[in-house]
């Protein structure tokens, strides 16, 4: 879907709402099962990743905070201890995410994929650090669902 410019709109509300982060998140979770590098970190899916994932995205782009409330960022934070994320499945999370955007029709105006880009490459690095630590004082320093912006960053971290 070619979108246009998002000014005066979040980027939840430029991509489309819930439902299309939802078909996003759908198409993006399906590859990820399905690749090679990236299933032994998922295993054969968890339940309700999908809608978790989904209310991540939702919240961090200017949506409902659906994730805070029923989850909590330390929720986040516990499911990425101990995978010990490679910089490989990193980069191919990336490449999969952006893929993901292009096959379920997300706005391919060049603002919105630099949002979404920088989104998911400070996610996945936030999520190897966490993957990695073995105490407290070695995870990532963010504890709350980044507020993503248009380019340029976000509003929190």
């Amino acid at each position: 879907m070619a979108g246009s410019s998002g000014a005066g709109k979040s980027l939840y509300e430029h991509a489309g709402g819930r439902e299309a982060l939802l078909r996003f998140i759908d198409v993006f979770y399906a590859r990820v099962l399905g690749d090679p590098l990236l299933r032994p970190l998922f295993g054969e899916g968890q339940a309700g990743h999908v809608e978790h994932l989904t209310d991540f995205e939702v919240e961090s782009f200017g949506g409902p905070a659906v994730f805070s409330k029923e989850l909590g960022f330390a929720h986040l934070i516990d499911v990425h201890r101990g995978l010990r994320i490679t910089d490989a499945q990193r980069e191919r999370f990336v490449v999969l995410y952006l893929e993901a955007a292009d096959a379920a029709g997300l706005p391919s105006d060049a603002a919105f994929r630099d949002s979404l880009r920088s989104h998911v490459e400070f996610g996945a690095l936030v999520a190897q650090q966490n993957s990695h630590a073995r105490s407290e004082h070695e995870l990532h320093p963010l504890r709350e669902v980044p507020q993503w912006t248009w380019p340029g960053g976000t509003t929190r971290p």
